[in-house]
């Protein structure tokens, strides 16, 4: 019996492949050239049940606007768990392209459905792509950073432009291009020549809540800072990331308009007890007696069960779950990133106003 859960093929360790090509090496046997008097036996049928392995969850997208980031492309992709977002370039300039991997083969046709809708005043064609493509244009994008050849005339990129050389330091840089799924200790390990605690590093969050691969990071000195600067455009995982000097009132600016990452998804502990745990990643299909059994050590009823939906009516992947005390949703949490059907589930502790306001939302 199929499994329900066919959204096979995680893609969610794909990104962590960028720097990396696909083996072109696959072998073909065909039928040689020529006429052939001898008598060949008619092939043999094909199994009855041939396995068909599921395409590699990548989309491409054209008619971008040129100043497009990567947190917009995420936005388009509101309801869809996005691994890693390509720009393309050419030269050095936006040619109004992008690669978008997902998280599952299902959620391909969920992207294909925004097919023509704007980003900005521009609209944008989505068209599925192929896991070759996807690699061969992060294999451009590197050529294009590391200066590519002299036959093409790219001029080599710099990882300290005069801008950033004259700026006024302060102690705090601006990152950009982070992979989605980076975490303080990602940052922390990337300047680990620096002393920095959890409580400087701060992530920032789009309207949703969700990671927009740019963080804020408080050094001990504005000297610090500037010799961190050292860092820019080298990789963290699988991404170039960008330094930019910044200062304590932009952070604070972007702190006061609620644009950091709220510490439930920052982390895991409880904090302020609380009964609710939010779930994402669910599977399309699942249903709320999925997650019953998800959760089969504790009590839980379907009432208690919340799953939310965009305003299509289609599953966003998650889930507010209510349960009997704090202890068993501090219990739950061991559950963090164990699969349901083929999806890792991530959990995250929520109160009763995030519920309400999801469910209120029609979400």
């Amino acid at each position: 019996m199929p499994n329900k859960f066919m959204d096979s093929g995680d893609a969610r360790e794909m990104g962590f492949k960028r720097q990396r090509l696909m083996d072109q090496g696959s072998s073909y046997y065909g039928t040689p050239p020529g006429p052939s008097y001898m008598y060949n036996a008619p092939p043999p049928p094909p199994p009855a049940y041939s396995y068909i392995p599921p395409p590699f969850p990548v989309v491409r997208l054209r008619g971008l606007p040129f100043d497009c980031t990567e947190a917009e492309i995420v936005d388009f992709f509101h309801d869809l768990d996005v691994v890693d977002v390509l720009l393309v370039h050419k030269g050095g300039k936006s040619t109004g392209e992008a690669y978008c991997v997902l998280g599952y083969p299902l959620q391909i046709d969920f992207a294909l459905q925004r097919n023509r809708e704007t980003i900005g005043r521009r609209y944008v064609e989505v068209f599925q792509s192929k896991k070759d493509e996807y690699y061969k244009a992060i294999a451009n994008e590197v050529f294009d950073a590391q200066g590519g050849s002299s036959r093409r005339g790219v001029p080599r990129a710099r990882s300290f432009d005069e801008s950033k050389d004259l700026a006024e330091y302060t102690g705090v840089l601006r990152l950009r291009g982070l992979p989605f799924t980076a975490s303080k200790e990602d940052i922390m390990e990337f300047f680990k020549d620096f002393v920095l605690s959890e409580s400087k590093i701060h992530m920032v969050a789009n309207s949703e809540g969700r990671p927009t691969g740019e963080a804020f990071v408080e050094f001990a000195s504005a000297e610090d800072s500037k010799a961190a600067m050292a860092k820019d455009r080298m990789t963290l995982k699988y991404r170039y990331i960008e330094l930019f000097p910044s200062s304590h009132e932009e952070l604070e600016e972007a702190a006061s308009s609620g644009r950091l990452l709220t510490k439930s998804f920052e982390g895991k502990d409880l904090g302020e007890p609380t009964t609710v745990l939010r779930m994402r990643g669910l599977p399309f299909s699942a249903g709320k007696s999925d997650i019953i059994d998800f959760f089969k050590n504790a009590t839980l009823s379907k009432d208690s069960i919340h799953i939310t939906y965009n305003i299509d009516g289609r599953p966003t992947g998650e889930a507010f779950v209510e349960f009997g005390n704090v202890d068993d949703a501090k219990a739950a949490l061991a559950k963090d990133r164990m699969t349901l059907g083929s999806r890792y589930i991530e959990l995250f502790p929520a109160s009763l106003d995030e519920l309400n306001e999801a469910t209120s939302r029609g979400r």
